[in-house]
């Protein structure tokens, strides 16, 4: 019976870290893909410029790819050791996770004042030499939202010390657009386009994290399940 039980574990602690190991494959494939095709295109942070798409995606998608690998090592040789670092690397990436999204709610307003501060201070580096990306990722975001500037589009007048705007902030893009003509020019400031397209699909946001908080448990349940079993299969068989 414990033979049986433990046979069952060991297959549904192989077939989830597979399915696990797998998503951060996928994930990591996409960062590499996004990196080497999109490569300039980097972060809107002066702060951290490292702080891109492809970045994120390579680094989370290593994380959940080592711990797959851990799982399903260690579901595979029954080995408590492995097992139970699967289990305290999952459970405190899930803790973090947590603590994050409580940190965000109580500091929401004092990470809106430093998000727009830095944004703006991004904007200087705007059109300069070695900003390739940061350039890119403003005029992808002002023409696909359809907005101009962090707070206002008179955020540009201070970068180029003028009444000048980026070509991307125009309603009909051409070159030069942003020169003269301010009544061509989108004026909704792009921070709160973004915060509204957040908003609007806020549901979805909240299901993928319901069901990426769900699959963890399982993984922390299989886990520890399996880790129990394995004590009790050794300690009948001593």
């Amino acid at each position: 019976m414990a033979e049986g039980c433990m046979m069952a574990l060991r297959y549904g602690m192989v077939f989830f870290n597979l399915l696990f190991w797998l998503g951060g494959c996928g994930i990591l494939g996409v960062g590499v893909w996004l990196s080497v095709t999109q490569g300039s295109f980097a972060t809107l942070s002066s702060s951290l410029p490292s702080l891109s798409a492809a970045n994120l995606l390579i680094a989370v998608g290593t994380i959940i790819m080592v711990i797959g690998c851990l799982g399903c090592v260690g579901a595979v040789k029954e080995s408590r050791p492995l097992l139970l670092t699967f289990f305290i690397l999952l459970l405190l990436i899930f803790f973090l996770e947590i603590l994050s999204i409580m940190l965000f709610f109580i500091y929401q307003d004092e990470i809106d004042h430093y998000a727009q501060q830095d944004l703006k201070k991004g904007l200087q580096l705007f059109g300069t030499e070695g900003n390739v990306g940061l350039t890119n990722a403003w005029m992808i975001v002002q023409t696909d939202f359809r907005c101009c500037g962090v707070t206002n589009l008179t955020d540009w007048f201070e970068v180029y010390n003028a009444t000048r705007v980026p070509d991307s902030c125009c309603l009909e893009y051409s070159d030069n657009c942003g020169l003269d003509n301010p009544g061509t020019w989108w004026t909704a400031p792009c921070y709160e386009r973004v915060k509204d397209w957040l908003n609007e699909n806020l549901v979805a946001l909240w299901i993928f994290a319901l069901c990426t908080a769900l699959t963890q448990i399982l993984g922390l349940v299989f886990s520890m399940t399996m880790f129990c079993q394995a004590v009790k299969v050794e300690t009948f068989y001593a």
